[in-house]
């Protein structure tokens, strides 16, 4: 019989930390070993225990989540790290793999394969959303000059990149509630609408932005200075 993957996790919003537990609490071959909600506790427990998997949000209150993974990576090197994050930037990115994170999933409101790739990442894979494999591979292509061929034709034309149609005051509160953690549902309640009006408004705004889930519609806003 296999063992079972011993996950810790650290994420300071209750509500998420509670959404996550469920989910690895519901895998039979998954087990929360341990759920804290700032760094100085997951980092303290840690010294004497330990698993096989580490769930790490980035944004926490006491310190860093970098400094939470290269901590861990010190005191468990047969850890794997993976980080569960609204920052889909390059920076934090490239940070947190450089701090020894073996993954990196945005948070999009949902968990349904969060246990998939926790299996995965035990199984020596690098699970990661589309967005930030997509920047991780625009990165190595920069460094090693292989730019596609249509962005360096474009450059070389100066010809300027299409700026995105501007959202509306409605999808532009839809998007900012969505950004904080709420459902559709939850939403809709605050906005006095239905959830399928918002789901109209988030299809909307995914038009927009030209993209195809609700973490690329964040990150695209914030990297407009849209979001904060």
């Amino acid at each position: 019989m296999t063992a079972e993957t011993q996950v810790a996790l650290v994420e300071d919003d209750t509500g998420m930390r509670e959404r996550i537990s469920r989910v690895v609490d519901a895998d039979p071959s998954l087990s929360l070993a341990y759920s804290a909600s700032n760094a100085s506790d997951i980092l303290r427990w840690l010294v004497d225990n330990p698993v096989d998997v580490l769930l790490v949000d980035l944004g926490l209150p006491d310190r860093p989540g970098l400094q939470v993974i290269s901590q861990c990576r010190n005191m468990q090197p047969a850890c794997a790290v993976m980080v569960l994050s609204i920052f889909g930037d390059e920076a934090n990115m490239v940070q947190a793999f450089e701090a020894g994170a073996s993954g990196y999933l945005l948070k999009d409101g949902t968990e349904a394969d969060l246990a998939t790739h926790i299996r995965h990442l035990r199984a020596g894979g690098s699970p990661m959303s589309p967005v930030i494999a997509r920047k991780l591979l625009r990165r190595w292509q920069a460094h090693s000059g292989g730019a596609p061929k249509e962005q360096s034709a474009a450059k070389a034309a100066g010809t300027a990149t299409v700026a995105p149609e501007r959202l509306s005051p409605r999808e532009f509160e839809v998007l900012d509630l969505v950004s904080r953690g709420f459902t559709y549902v939850e939403v809709g309640v605050q906005m006095g609408v239905s959830a399928s009006t918002v789901q109209t408004h988030i299809r909307n705004i995914y038009g927009k932005l030209d993209v195809h889930n609700k973490s690329e519609a964040v990150f695209e806003a914030r990297n407009l200075g849209w979001l904060p």
